[in-house]
């Protein structure tokens, strides 16, 4: 997709500062990032969001991401862990239509606090979230099963 800014990084017509890449994903260093070694990796196909992506792809992603995760605590300026966070669609902060890791180096006393609003968490009635997320399950597996 010649719009989208992660095709062009791919494609090798934008400028990106490549971490990483193989024949599924490209991982690069985001350019608004969060801590020094704030990386995203993307599928190299075009997917806007999780539906548009198959679930080899995304645990690849996931893959990819948990050994730069690990790869930043070996490294300079060694972090102490990190942060994988994937927003999936509008609703969840996704700024860029293309599915993308972040991939984020944590310190001991860094004062980022993205993850400030999980703080005052609720359950809601457990076992009628659960069962609708079992219906979404079964949906997957079968498209004519109704959630």
């Amino acid at each position: 997709m010649s719009d989208c800014v992660f095709c062009r990084i791919v494609a090798g017509t934008a400028p990106a500062t490549k971490v990483y890449e193989d024949e599924t994903v490209f991982a690069f260093l985001d350019v608004r990032p969060i801590a020094r070694g704030h990386t995203l990796v993307v599928p190299k196909r075009h997917a806007r969001e999780l539906d548009d992506l198959d679930a080899e792809t995304g645990a690849h992603i996931f893959r990819i991401g948990h050994r730069l995760a690990q790869a930043v605590r070996r490294s300079e300026p060694a972090a102490d862990g990190a942060n994988l966070v994937l927003n999936d669609g509008a609703a969840a902060f996704q700024t860029v239509g293309h599915v993308h890791l972040h991939v984020i180096p944590r310190r001991h006393g860094d004062t980022l606090r993205f993850a400030a609003g999980f703080l005052l968490r609720r359950l809601h009635d457990a076992e009628t979230t659960a069962a609708t997320i079992r219906a979404g399950l079964a949906a997957l597996d079968d498209p004519k099963a109704t959630p």
